[in-house]
């Protein structure tokens, strides 16, 4: 018995700006492009799916998938004893499984009953359409369709294992004039792998005996499921907007503004309450919530890594007499610290990040971080990616959407360093990374469409980068250099 390789794919059409886009979602994953041409839209898409399909868009608290599964009124109230007893014996080498850290197909039998539970799946669309637009800060979903399209934007996410053969879980998300519209297609001979190491085996074996419950078992079953359904997406995401730096030092202004404007809003009809994006609330919110104590995990020792090696100093919170946050930065020599208003732009960038993975971030989520070179001198962020790299070898998925060409060498870097025998990689900065699990994706503006189209860009091992663009650039500065140095000598 094996681990089951896995892939969990976006595709998107008609989106935003973006005409066609095909995304295969790796542990590290880079959007790279010409500025206007969908980078952040689509970020903050899967930001959206991320809340949807895994946590934040519900009001029971719990991932929509999961409520599904043992809220349907599609699936049969008990199994048949046929169905118990293979279940049963199922469960039995579950507890195998689990102790081995392995992943394990659903039998039929269940995967037959999810097969009743995902005809409800269109129940939730309106969910999933208040969370769209919510992230992007827009009055309805239309408004994201791409200009000029006469067509519906759709969008699907497609799971795919790799064992003897391929095969497909897809969701189509179609966005109309009027509304998203969500459907599902499992075919019902998908043997769904699940990671079964938190089920309990034994009780759940036992409680199952006695019931013959539907409901119990797909309660029991729904986070494991719901995961194998899902996908990457399925795991909690936290967004680190392109405007950071602006929001850490101005949080408290804009929320003062804000809760004003709130208490005023029935006075002065003429001045509508201003709205915030999504991720831009959600960000402000998780500042607001931080609190002064550490996780005391792997992850906890990310941020001490980052403060030690690149901020050169750590990142505080401090409490007001009424709980609210304010944040500080202390350089590693100094006996006092100072507010982080008052320190380098390369700081204000980065805490955040570092907060983050201290007191927010876990073992199995997704970092959302849009522009990670802003404001950083090129040696950083080379140091930087690097340091994300780390972040991703610690059970961490990254997305970054970037401008930058010293991003894109230094993971060109690393992944070449994966050929390299660990015994001989001595004095080269950085953990290697697997070509599996990394991915650049190529924003490209076209005419025909109207649009950009996303693709994937493979490593140039001759050149040691992931070409995007950026050598043509260099060469037509040089070019106009030539040109210049002629026209001087020529006119002496």
């Amino acid at each position: 018995m094996t681990s089951v390789r896995e892939r969990t794919l976006l595709s998107v059409r008609d989106f935003g700006p973006i005409a066609e886009a095909n995304v295969d979602l790796r542990p590290f994953t880079v959007f790279v492009g010409a500025s206007n041409t969908g980078k952040s839209y689509l970020a903050i898409l899967l930001y959206a799916l991320h809340q949807f399909f895994g946590r934040g868009a519900s009001p029971f608290g719990e991932p929509i998938l999961s409520r599904l599964l043992h809220d349907s009124s599609s699936a049969p109230q008990r199994v048949s004893a046929k169905q118990a007893e293979a279940i049963r014996l199922w469960l039995q080498q579950a507890k195998e499984s689990a102790q081995r850290g392995l992943d394990l197909a659903l039998p039929d039998e269940i995967t037959a009953l999810i097969q009743f539970v995902l005809r409800d799946v269109g129940k939730a669309s309106p969910l999933l359409d208040a969370e769209v637009t919510r992230c992007f800060g827009v009055a309805k979903s239309s408004d994201l369709i791409r200009q000029l399209s006469r067509r519906p934007a759709r969008i699907e996410l497609r799971r795919q294992f790799h064992d003897a053969a391929t095969t497909r879980i897809g969701y189509d998300m179609a966005i109309s004039r009027e509304h998203v519209r969500l459907d599902s297609a499992v075919p019902a001979d998908i043997p769904l792998p699940i990671r079964v190491a938190n089920l309990g085996p034994s009780w759940l074996t036992r409680t199952f005996a006695a019931t013959r419950s539907t409901a119990f078992l797909l309660r029991a079953l729904g986070p494991p499921v719901v995961s194998s359904v899902a996908g990457a997406v399925a795991c909690p995401a936290h967004y680190l907007p392109a405007d950071r730096a602006g929001v850490m030092h101005a949080h408290r202004v804009v929320v003062s503004s804000l809760i004003g404007r709130a208490s005023r809003a029935g006075f002065n009809v003429e001045s509508p309450l201003p709205t915030l994006s999504g991720v831009l609330a959600d960000f402000l919110n998780r500042l607001i919530d931080l609190t002064d104590e550490r996780k005391s995990t792997a992850v906890d020792k990310l941020a001490d890594r980052l403060e030690a090696d690149i901020l050169d100093g750590s990142v505080e919170i401090r409490r007001s007499v009424v709980g609210y946050p304010s944040f500080h930065y202390r350089p590693a020599t100094w006996k006092r610290e100072i507010a982080l208003m008052n320190t380098s732009s390369m700081v204000s960038e980065l805490a955040p990040v570092a907060l983050y993975l201290r007191h927010v971030v876990q073992k199995g989520d997704v970092i959302i971080i849009e522009e990670p070179e802003s404001h950083l001198h090129p040696q950083m962020q080379v140091a930087f990616t690097r340091f994300l790299a780390a972040v991703v070898k610690a059970g961490i998925r990254v997305v970054v959407t970037t401008h930058s060409e010293w991003v894109l060498e230094t993971l060109a870097n690393l992944v070449r360093l994966s050929e390299v025998p660990k015994a001989r990689r001595s004095g080269i900065d950085g953990p290697a990374l697997k070509p599996d699990e990394v991915g650049a994706w190529h924003f490209e503006p076209k005419q025909r469409p109207k649009g950009s189209v996303v693709k994937e860009i493979p490593l140039d091992t001759v050149r040691g980068t992931f070409p995007a663009g950026f050598g043509d650039i260099t060469e037509g500065l040089y070019n106009d250099w030539a040109t210049i140095a002629n026209l001087v000598r020529s006119a002496k």
